[in-house]
């Protein structure tokens, strides 16, 4: 198991590297989260939602996605409460404290889903959450030594260097924890290291005396890192698109922003500048194109969108004669208006849309989560994707069909084919449609993007690195 002395420290992306990399060595590799918070998610084969870092591990060990390598998954609606996914299957909304109180009967359903990733595999390796010094959080744990306790998984320790403090944080984190707890960690790993290795042995040396824990590895800055799917919105700060791109791509960056990751074959692409505005800062007057993503709380962004004045830099970009396209809330957000009147995504109530699609939006219960391969109206051609989302969007108005799957209209697209709205999540992923939607758009670009073998080459890249840098014979051991 990878605990860190924080959030987003790296434990993400290493237990990624690592699995990639003891999948090479030909062992059956399974990841696992007992607990995970976040509204990037996606859709595993066995029909439920599942933290998009724990799909991104499982295309590390090359095996298909599983509900159980993810039991819970939190994804936040407000700053007290959130939507409870157990197995996959939305189970309600809960304020922190309800949570807590459902920990003992969650922890059985992590322990019975990590039972089932453990059948045929020859090593699991376990993602924490937070932190295990959080000692605050620490009753009714089943993110971290909460699981650990139980199962016995031995623990390697991540700390971040970038951020500073990272001796103190590992120290600290010793310090604070109880002797079965401690016991249970056997080395640590220090990560995001930019310089000279050999200016840092004598931090190792002083950690590894003060906690009795092995040192595994000082792992560099990987720059490979910013080629994979990311879960984080944290990340979202990160350098932009290379240098020589024709286009500019804006993506505001809602406060409950979800499945950014829609975006990702946008920003791999060398002829594309992705930019994911901050608020406070307005839509750039060069955008070629607006993407406005999902979010977890429609109505709550829909407002935040407003008091950014993102709307008015919308309006602007759509009256100049440029594209906008809106997936899942993003889709809801553009039409007349959105109304929740039972209180699905937070307090009930009705808002006013962009009015840039001639549709209504309605949420409610169930929640449609599937994967899907839809089929684009005027092409012809097949996209695959997933659904992750609450409520029904219906016409109010002239709009032409834009993605359909069987009979169902899942997007739509204005009169003037400058605004496009879908539900599916994914829409960039297949190359071909991606080249064929950004030249209808205004913006052809070259073929020669491999989405999907540029994540695998950049998997095996990393996991290339980890065995450089860590000695995986010790972890093993």
């Amino acid at each position: 198991m990878l605990q860190g002395t924080g959030s987003d420290v790296g434990k993400s992306v290493l237990v990624a590297g690592l699995c990639r990399a003891l999948v090479e060595r030909g062992l059956k590799v399974r990841p696992f989260k007992p607990q995970n918070m976040s509204n990037n998610a996606a859709v595993a084969v066995d029909g439920g939602e599942i933290g998009r870092a724990q799909w991104l591990q499982a295309v590390a060990c090359r095996v298909p996605p599983s509900v159980h390598m993810n039991p819970v998954l939190i994804k936040p609606e407000s700053d007290i409460g959130a939507q409870l996914v157990v197995r996959g299957q939305a189970v309600g909304t809960s304020l922190a404290a309800d949570f807590d109180q459902a920990k003992p009967e969650l922890l059985a359903a992590v322990l019975e889903s990590f039972e089932t990733v453990l059948a045929g595999a020859d090593l699991v390796l376990v993602e924490g959450a937070g932190s295990p010094a959080e000692v605050n959080l620490r009753a009714g744990d089943i993110a971290n030594m909460g699981f650990a306790l139980p199962t016995r998984t031995p623990i390697v320790l991540v700390g971040d260097i970038d951020r500073g403090g990272v001796i103190a944080s590992l120290v600290g984190t010793h310090a604070v924890l109880p002797p079965e707890e401690r016991d249970l960690v056997r080395g640590f790993i220090v990560n995001k290291f930019r310089g000279d290795a050999a200016l840092f042995d004598d931090g190792l040396r002083f950690v590894e005396e003060r906690t009795g824990w092995i040192g595994y590895g000082l792992v560099p800055f990987l720059p490979v890192v910013t080629r994979l799917p990311a879960e984080d919105a944290v990340v979202l700060d990160g350098p932009r698109a290379q240098a020589g791109s024709r286009y500019v791509i804006a993506v505001p960056m809602l406060s409950r922003i979800a499945n950014f990751d829609d975006a990702d074959p946008l920003r791999l692409h060398p002829e594309i500048d992705l930019r994911f505005i901050r608020p406070g800062r307005a839509i750039p007057p060069e955008a070629d194109l607006v993407i406005i993503p999902g979010t977890k709380s429609t109505i709550a962004d829909l407002r935040f969108l407003r008091a950014q004045g993102w709307d008015r830099g919308i309006e602007a970009h759509h009256a100049a004669g440029r594209p906008v396209i809106g997936l899942c809330g993003g889709y809801q957000m553009l039409g007349t208006v959105v109304a929740d009147p039972e209180g699905t995504e937070g307090p009930a109530g009705v808002e006013p849309g962009l009015g840039l699609l001639a549709v209504a939006t309605e949420l409610e219960s169930p929640k449609t989560v599937r994967a899907v391969t839809a089929v684009e109206a005027e092409s012809g051609m097949k996209v695959p994707g997933y659904e992750i989302h609450c409520g029904r969007t219906r016409a109010v108005g002239p709009v032409e069909p834009f993605l359909t799957v069987e009979d169902e209209v899942v997007g739509v697209r204005s009169d003037d084919g400058l605004v496009y709205g879908a539900y599916l999540h994914g829409l960039f992923l297949d190359d071909r449609f991606r080249e064929t939607m950004l030249d209808r758009l205004g913006l052809p670009v070259a073929t020669g993007l491999s989405y999907e073998s540029a994540v695998d080459e950049a998997l095996n890249e990393l996991a290339a690195a980890l065995e450089e840098h860590l000695d995986i014979e010790a972890m093993l051991a």
